[in-house]
C-alpha cells in the first residue's frame, strides 16, 4: 500500500466492509442482476484518491469477497489494477465535483428493464422522491459521447442529479453521503422501477397527488414546514409570500 497514509488505510479498510455487506444486502434483497454486475467507486476523504471495490460476482467462492484497488485521479497506482472494473473512467466526474464521495455501476432487473426501453425513469416512488428535488434520471444512449461526459453534461443542467440509465446496460449513481447510503439509493431506485413496471398491469403509474411533494420535502427536511408546493413542484417560502 504504497503511498497510503495509515488514516487512509485506516478508511480504506473501513470502505472494503461497507462494501461487503452491501454487495451482500443487494444480492440477498434480488437488487443485483444475477450476472452480478456491480462495483462502487469511493473517494478517501480530504484527497484525490479512489477506492474501486469490485464484487466477485455468483462464480467466485465467497461471494461477498470485495476486489479492491487504489489510484489516484492523476492516474497513480496506489494498490492493485486500477483498470479493475473500469472505475478509471469516472475519475473526471471526481475531479470536477469535489462533493462526490461515492459512485457505482450496477445493473439491476428493473432499472435494467427502462434501460432496455431507452427510457428515462420518472420518480413516482414516493421513498426515492423523498430526498431530492429532481424528478427523473436521464437516459444515456449515444455511446459515441462517453459516458461521463454525458454525466458532466447533466449535472451541469442540473447539479442535483443523482444517476443516469445506460441504454441497454444497467445505471450508474452516485452520492455525497458514503458507500452505504448510496448502496441505499440503489435498492430504493431499483424498487421504485419493479413498483412502476408491475403498475403497468394496472393502467400504469399516476403522477404524485396533490400535497405529495409538499408533505415529503417538508418531512425531509428539504423545505421549512411554512413553505408549500404547488402540484408542479414549484416551491413557495413563507418569506417571499409575505
Amino acid at each position: 500500500m504504497s503511498g497510503l497514509s495509515n488514516a487512509e488505510v485506516t478508511f480504506l479498510l473501513k470502505a472494503q466492509k461497507d462494501a461487503r455487506k452491501a454487495f451482500r444486502v443487494l444480492r440477498q434483497t434480488r437488487v443485483i442482476s444475477p450476472s452480478g454486475t456491480i462495483s462502487f467507486l469511493e473517494r478517501i476523504p480530504g484527497t484525490e484518491k479512489l477506492i474501486n471495490l469490485g464484487y466477485n460476482g455468483p462464480w467466485g467462492g465467497d461471494l461477498d469477497e470485495v476486489q479492491l484497488s487504489v489510484f489516484g485521479l492523476d492516474g497513480t497506482v496506489y494498490l492493485g489494477d486500477a483498470r479493475a472494473g473500469g472505475g478509471a473512467r469516472y475519475a473526471a466526474l471526481f475531479h470536477a465535483h469535489a462533493d462526490v464521495t461515492s459512485l457505482s455501476h450496477v445493473h439491476t432487473p428493473h432499472l435494467g428493464a427502462y434501460a432496455q426501453a431507452h427510457a428515462t425513469l420518472p420518480f413516482l416512488y414516493v421513498p426515492v422522491q423523498r430526498h431530492r428535488f429532481v424528478r427523473e434520471l436521464p437516459v444515456y444512449v449515444n455511446r459515441l459521447q462517453p459516458e461521463v461526459e454525458f454525466i458532466l453534461d447533466q449535472l451541469k443542467r442540473d447539479p442535483e442529479i443523482p444517476g443516469i440509465v445506460e441504454a441497454n446496460g444497467g445505471a450508474t449513481v452516485w452520492g455525497r453521503n458514503g458507500l452505504l447510503r448510496l448502496a441505499d439509493l440503489i435498492l430504493l431506485l431499483e424498487e421504485g422501477a419493479q413498483l412502476q413496471i408491475l403498475a403497468t398491469g394496472l393502467g400504469g403509474s399516476k403522477p404524485l397527488g396533490p400535497g405529495v411533494l409538499q408533505q415529503q420535502w417538508r418531512m425531509s427536511g428539504l423545505i421549512p414546514r411554512s413553505a408549500t408546493v404547488d402540484q408542479d413542484g414549484v416551491i413557495t417560502y413563507a418569506e417571499a409570500a409575505e
